[in-house]
């Protein structure tokens, strides 16, 4: 076996603060606009969702330690529920979650380049994908490194664009009034919660590699929740410096946030500059996708005979072939252009295995109450029926918002019994 457990927790919390940080920070704000107007409604949404993850990150940071091999849920729920119900979970993740998210994030960042190199986004993807693809195939240092190293500049434009926010002299509009009380309890304050959802998603990122960090006991929970935490303020700090420096009528409906924060505080040369960044902004991103993927499928190979030409890793234990294997997929969806629809086909499935997966907890107690060296989720088990009310709430919303989709991620789960029975039916993975 050549994996080792190397890395600590500053560079696995680093993993869980590049998955998190994506997209969703710069798109959510305008869209949940369409639906909530006042500050407070808007606030508590990142809130709310903030303490969604971290009820999360408590859960999985106790099936990481019971279960401390690659794999996150399909480990788990193989283990607790059944054989299939992992295998489905990782059919999802390694078919469309991860690269289809990492084709939307390359797209994305070829977007923002560019106008200013002359070249298609596309082009500019591809190329994200092929490169930072490889520098993960050499060896966990230098995936380490990289993932450090990116998620600092990360964490440096967020930080800049918050402080900026919060420093400058505003020009927005917050609305303080009473019509909180009547949004939050409306049907449009649910559906703007998806967007906080999908924002806050990869809080989980560090349970996926948890063979790979040392002491899991003590640096799993650590680098899930100081991730989450970190990610945590700074989303809420960031959405209120929009708040405060885009007025309420330009920021409505719009995506290109980041661009928008950048013309409004420094001008046209500041949107420039803020395009460049947030390009740079997604490289750790895709990196932490591009890392933590292939851990999954490379899971399912050890105990899939299908699967086993993704077993194949090179001399410091890194599962090239796997990696590859997500590259590969990705660059279809890029080219197909089918990227974004498969990740709302996806959407809904993954937040039930995730749900899934927080209420195999219950199961797991059940069987071993208090094993030894195993970190034990405090507040058990009023986090846990929290997170499944708020998951259950969120699925119904993305039932009613989005019912094709759901529909077909149900027919991606069909697909997926149907290679787990030529994968081999009825194989149950050893005990960790």
């Amino acid at each position: 076996m050549h994996r080792r457990k190397k890395i600590g927790a500053i560079s696995a919390a680093a993993l869980v603060v590049a998955n998190m940080l994506g997209t969703g920070v710069f798109t959510g704000l305008g869209l949940q606009l369409n639906l909530v107007q006042n500050t407070w409604s808007l606030l508590s949404l990142w809130v709310l969702g903030a303490l969604m993850a971290v009820f999360g990150a408590l859960t999985y940071a106790e099936l990481g330690t019971r279960f401390p091999r690659l794999g996150g849920e399909y480990r788990y729920l193989s283990e607790l529920i059944h054989p299939l119900a992992g295998y489905l979970a990782a059919w999802v993740s390694l078919t469309v979650a991860f690269p289809a998210a990492i084709a939307l994030s390359a797209m994305a960042m070829g977007a923002y380049i560019a106008p200013y190199v002359g070249v298609s986004n596309t082009l500019i993807a591809i190329v994200a994908v092929l490169l930072i693809s490889a520098i993960h195939s050499v060896s966990l240092l230098h995936s380490r490194r990289f993932q450090n190293v990116s998620t600092a500049l990360k964490l440096l434009v967020l930080l800049l664009i918050t402080a900026a926010g919060l420093y400058l002299p505003g020009r927005g509009t917050p609305d303080w009034g009473a019509s909180w009380q009547r949004e939050v309890i409306s049907p449009a304050f649910s559906v703007a919660f998806l967007f906080s959802v999908y924002a806050y998603s990869g809080w989980n990122a560090a349970a996926y590699v948890v063979e790979e960090i040392r002491r899991p006991m003590q640096n799993l929970p650590r680098a899930l929740l100081l991730g989450t935490a970190v990610v945590a303020l700074l989303y809420i700090s960031m959405q209120w410096a929009l708040l405060r420096q885009i007025p309420t009528d330009l920021l409505q409906g719009k995506i290109e946030i980041g661009q928008l924060a950048g013309r409004m505080m420094f001008g046209d040369w500041g949107g420039r500059l803020f395009s460049t960044a947030i390009a740079l902004f997604l490289v750790s991103g895709i990196s932490a996708m591009v890392w933590v993927g292939p851990r999954v499928s490379r899971a399912v190979a050890e105990d899939y005979p299908f699967w086993a030409f993704l077993k194949k890793d090179n001399r410091y234990g890194i599962p090239v072939r796997a990696i590859w294997f997500q590259a590969g997929i990705s660059l279809l969806l890029l080219l197909s252009g089918s990227f974004e629809r498969m990740l709302l086909y996806s959407g809904f499935v993954l937040q039930a295995f995730t749900a899934l997966t927080v209420a195999a907890l219950f199961i797991a107690r059940k069987r071993a109450p208090r094993p030894k060296g195993v970190f034990l989720s405090p507040a058990y088990p009023y986090v846990q029926i929290a997170f499944l009310l708020i998951s259950l709430w969120v699925m119904l919303f993305m039932m009613y918002e989005q019912p094709l989709e759901s529909l077909a991620g149900g027919v991606l789960l069909l697909i997926g019994v149907g290679f787990w029975r030529k994968s081999g039916a009825g194989f149950s993975p050893p005990d960790c």
